[in-house]
């Protein structure tokens, strides 16, 4: 069975939002040799309708101007979760129906293992019915203040703690499983 991974941005101060504004001055080459290793380790990704939209403008953009990570991540299948969006372009897929019996197939089916970027409200049904399996909390040395906290929205969940890897920039990845 494939994994469901989840990798999220997230200050120390637990914002989420707007990573582009505080976590540039940060992606040096060890962030992206760990994301490009994590990267390669998937086939697919699922996202939220909010990671969706910005990633489908965002992706096209960066390919255009000969980034080979870019083109990869245009060319990978996407699943995207949500309940306003009628239709999807960016090599993606939306899911109808039951979003949580649709990811269990999905992790079911044959491949690598699964990427999701980003936590919100699509979280809470993945917790609800332990969908996830890994998740890596990239902490940023930075206190945005305000924004979008990663608990917002998510119920209880108690996790375990797997590995821990550091960058010279300051990043600290937590990597959890939740907790049997």
């Amino acid at each position: 069975m494939r994994k469901l991974i989840e990798s999220t941005f997230v200050t120390v101060d637990g914002v989420i939002s707007s990573p582009e504004r505080w976590g540039s001055p940060y992606w040096d080459d060890e962030h992206t040799a760990y994301s490009a290793a994590l990267f390669s380790d998937t086939d697919s990704l699922l996202l939220g309708r909010v990671t969706y939209e910005a990633f489908a403008v965002a992706w096209p953009a960066m390919e255009a101007g000969g980034d080979e990570f870019a083109a990869q991540m245009n060319q990978r299948p996407k699943y995207v979760a949500s309940r306003t969006l009628k239709e999807t372009t960016w090599n993606a897929t939306l899911i109808e129906g039951d979003v949580a019996e649709e990811v269990a197939r999905l992790k079911a089916a044959s491949g690598k293992n699964i990427l999701k970027y980003g936590t919100g409200e699509l979280d809470r049904t993945l917790l609800e019915h332990k969908l996830v399996d890994e998740y890596h909390f990239w902490i940023f040395p930075v206190l945005a203040g305000k924004g979008e906290h990663l608990g917002d929205q998510l119920d209880l969940a108690h996790l375990q703690l797997v590995r821990t890897t550091q960058f010279g920039s300051g990043i600290v990845v937590l990597v959890y499983t939740p907790k049997a």
